[in-house]
């Protein structure tokens, strides 16, 4: 599907998505917006993606909001910036919904909305010089529509001191908050990022999704309340085919079906 803003290539089961305006650091806007939560729905029922890698084109991953946008919405309406947010905080579910394994691929800047969709990636490998930072409230406005998943992130403590001062802070310290996951040099990122596609390739594609709806559900509960359904998610896959798949493989010292080998030495592009 052709898009305006967003660049797609399919190598095997890996899906790389690419913010693509490097002119404005890839920051959001209406269009923008409307492209990933269209990318988002038909990604959702592609049976052949396993993972996806997102990042940026040129200089940054993304830089938040774009300035045009927001001057257009200094003349909106209470009903128009409603639905203008709502169209937002609709694409950042659809995203953080996905049933597959998303890995953000961090370098530059990831401020404002653009931490936020880190914050919505499962696996973040960012560059050592990144640059991150909920820098709303140096607008006067808030970081209203990622909160739910930078909370759920990082945790309310950090989620109050990066909120309230809307300070910027490099990779190490995303990683040491729990943002970002891995940290290395610009020239071995796409490397980490590969290990970590391994890793995911080979694990159940059914058990990957069933694991990112059990983790949604289970942090929305106490864990007294959690114990039924802990214990059915995992009954319930011990006998699915793909777990008894798993567990014959195991016992059997080979390779589950759904295991791929990606190739080594072949780069994003």
């Amino acid at each position: 599907m052709p898009f305006q803003f967003l660049e797609t290539r399919r190598d095997g089961p890996i899906e790389y998505l690419t913010l693509n305006r490097p002119d404005v650091r890839n920051a959001f806007n209406e269009t923008v917006i409307a492209e990933l939560s269209v990318w988002a729905e038909t990604i959702a029922e592609d049976e052949g993606v396993r993972v996806v890698v997102l990042g940026g084109a040129g200089p940054a991953f993304c830089a938040g909001a774009d300035l045009t946008w927001m001057t257009r919405m200094a003349g909106y309406t209470q009903a128009e910036n409603v639905r203008d947010a709502t169209a937002a905080a609709k694409m950042y579910s659809l995203i953080d919904r996905l049933p597959i394994a998303l890995i953000g691929r961090v370098h530059g800047a990831a401020l404002g909305g653009g931490a936020g969709l880190a914050a919505i990636c499962d696996i973040v490998v960012a560059e050592e010089k990144a640059v991150f930072g909920f820098t709303e409230v140096k607008l006067g406005i808030l970081p209203a529509i990622v909160s739910p998943y930078v909370l759920a992130k990082i945790g309310a403590s950090a989620a109050r001191e990066l909120f309230l001062t809307g300070m910027r802070f490099d990779a190490a310290h995303a990683r040491d908050i729990g943002l970002v996951h891995a940290v290395v040099p610009a020239d071995q990122l796409d490397r980490r990022i590969a290990d970590y596609v391994k890793e995911i390739l080979s694990a159940g594609p059914e058990a990957i999704a069933t694991a990112k709806e059990l983790l949604k559900k289970v942090a929305e509960r106490p864990v007294q309340d959690t114990i039924g359904l802990t214990a059915d998610a995992i009954a319930a896959r011990r006998a699915s085919a793909e777990g008894q798949e798993g567990m014959r493989a195991f016992l059997e010292k080979r390779k589950a079906l759904w295991n791929v080998s990606p190739d080594p030495d072949r780069q994003p592009r």
